[in-house]
């Protein structure tokens, strides 16, 4: 069928409260029925356009309709912090169980597991760290990585296991030594999957940071990023240091 012309009809209404429709007539060439303005209501508005413009800009609206929301779509106000992160995501926390039944030879502590949940934005209390005994939870703010998230969005956008990348990487981590840096007290990672398998070399590791607490969040509805590592609130770094202890697992990632 070759349309040669649309009519478009747009009805108004006598009352301002009443809501308007777009009424679509598309004509076929040679038609048997043609239409008479002069039958048309008084109250329509009758509009002719062409027919490439009218299919382009159906395409662009439809595109519009079906085109998701992403993570850069999304503004944080000020004040929009929450201090209750509820329970890790079942899934995420399955995936860490496997895991820690894979790497089962380089794990020794087997009733604990940290849990990074980056399919929360910044702003929520995302690592978890979970008692496998009770099943009992606690969680914190922590920071990813500038190149998971270079627009500032609050949300990780990507993993990277890639030198200078400045990104966070998902995977599994052993727990390791503890040492005193530029950020004071922290604790290295090695990473043990192939996505992960550069974090020692690429210095990523659990430490406090300034640009992780509340008041930045109430600021602005997000925390800083790191350069890849796991950066923690000053408050909350001994407790941290103390139960995520060399030996443990630290699996992160997103659903």
């Amino acid at each position: 069928m070759e349309i040669d012309s649309t009519l478009i009809s747009l009805q108004s209404v006598k009352t301002a409260s009443a809501a308007m429709r777009l009424t679509v007539l598309v004509l076929r060439r040679n038609a048997c029925w043609p239409l008479s303005l002069a039958s048309v209501h008084p109250y329509l508005f009758v509009m002719i356009i062409g027919r490439r413009h009218f299919i382009q800009s159906a395409i662009a609206g439809a595109s519009l309709l079906a085109a998701p929301s992403t993570a850069t779509d999304i503004v944080f106000a000020p004040g929009t912090g929450s201090n209750t992160a509820g329970a890790p995501s079942p899934l995420l926390l399955s995936r860490a169980k496997a895991a820690l039944d894979m790497h089962n030879n380089r794990i020794r502590n087997h009733d604990l597991i940290a849990l990074a949940d980056f399919s929360k934005p910044s702003r929520d209390p995302r690592f978890y760290v979970v008692d496998l005994r009770n099943g009992s939870s606690t969680h914190y703010l922590v920071a990813h990585g500038k190149g998971s998230d270079p627009s500032h969005s609050g949300w990780v956008q990507n993993f990277s296991n890639v030198h200078g990348s400045e990104a966070t990487s998902a995977g599994s981590y052993l727990v390791s030594d503890t040492y005193i840096g530029q950020y004071g007290e922290s604790r290295r990672l090695i990473g043990l999957d192939p996505q992960n398998d550069q974090a020692e070399a690429r210095a990523i590791v659990i430490h406090p940071a300034w640009y992780v607490n509340q008041s930045l969040i109430q600021d602005q509805g997000k925390i800083g990023r790191s350069q890849g590592c796991f950066a923690f609130a000053k408050n909350d770094i001994n407790v941290i240091l103390e139960r995520v202890a060399p030996g443990c697992l630290l699996y992160a990632d997103k659903v």
